[in-house]
């Protein structure tokens, strides 16, 4: 389940996915409500939340990985949608602003090279938003959804990682407290469940979301340029400001 884009396109549409994107993407909004003339990219599935961002931001791409598939986004507009391998963005090295990571980390393979890879896109006061299911929250075991599928994680998992690659942890939450029960009646329910079931259930929600900053500080500048690698590609994005670590690219 859940392995093209088509089937999470199917489950966005349908009712279920239309209360989790209209709960996931006001929590998006609260952490993220100025990104005018940034350059925001979605990794994974995230189309569902950027629309948002399309009439403020700079430039906004969604990023497929390649064996998911890919349609064109935004309907009726331009296409700003495209595929690639997570761990090789098409972006060139400090060029974006935020990275809203969605349906990705729970099926990475290369967990580090793809962390490694967005801190490399990354400005140096850019931010990150990762959304994964929560291990102890219902939805990771509901199989019917995308976020029963995958590796689910706790909050201090996902701390451990983002700090492992040179991230600075900002803020978490816990989001989408509603049941996953395919009936009205909990549907209807939704604005009720999550207003106060955070404070009787907190840390319950199914779904995790950290915020994550890349800051460099003089004393891991030789532990970055041993870390991450530098790739001299022509990005769909152009590289907005210098590239700090310009040397190491001439040396490749």
């Amino acid at each position: 389940m859940y392995r093209s884009i088509y089937d999470l396109k199917d489950f966005y549409n349908s009712p279920s996915g239309i209360l989790v994107r209209r709960v996931v993407g006001r929590q998006i909004r609260n952490w993220w409500d100025d990104v005018q003339d940034m350059r925001v990219i979605g990794i994974g599935y995230t189309t569902p939340y950027l629309n948002m961002f399309l009439e403020e931001s700079d430039r906004t791409i969604s990023i497929s990985p390649a064996g998911q598939g890919i349609y064109p986004w935004p309907e009726n507009a331009d296409n700003l949608a495209t595929l690639a391998e997570e761990s090789e963005l098409p972006l060139e090295t400090n060029s974006v602003d935020r990275v809203l990571l969605v349906h990705s980390l729970e099926h990475a393979e290369l967990l580090r090279s793809n962390l490694q890879e967005i801190w490399r896109v990354l400005k140096s006061n850019g931010r990150l938003i990762v959304i994964t299911p929560n291990r102890r929250g219902l939805w990771s075991r509901a199989e019917w959804s995308p976020f029963g599928q995958g590796t689910p994680y706790s909050r201090e998992q996902l701390r451990f990682f983002l700090r492992d690659n040179l991230f600075v942890y900002e803020r978490s939450t816990c989001v989408l407290y509603t049941p996953p029960l395919r009936w009205n009646i909990v549907r209807n329910s939704s604005e009720t469940l999550e207003k106060y079931l955070p404070w009787i259930l907190p840390g319950m929600g199914g779904l995790h979301m950290v915020e994550a900053s890349k800051q460099i500080y003089s004393g891991l500048t030789q532990a970055v340029e041993n870390r991450v690698i530098v790739r001299g590609r022509h990005g769909i994005i152009p590289n907005a400001v210098p590239d700090m670590r310009s040397h190491v690219s001439k040396k490749v």
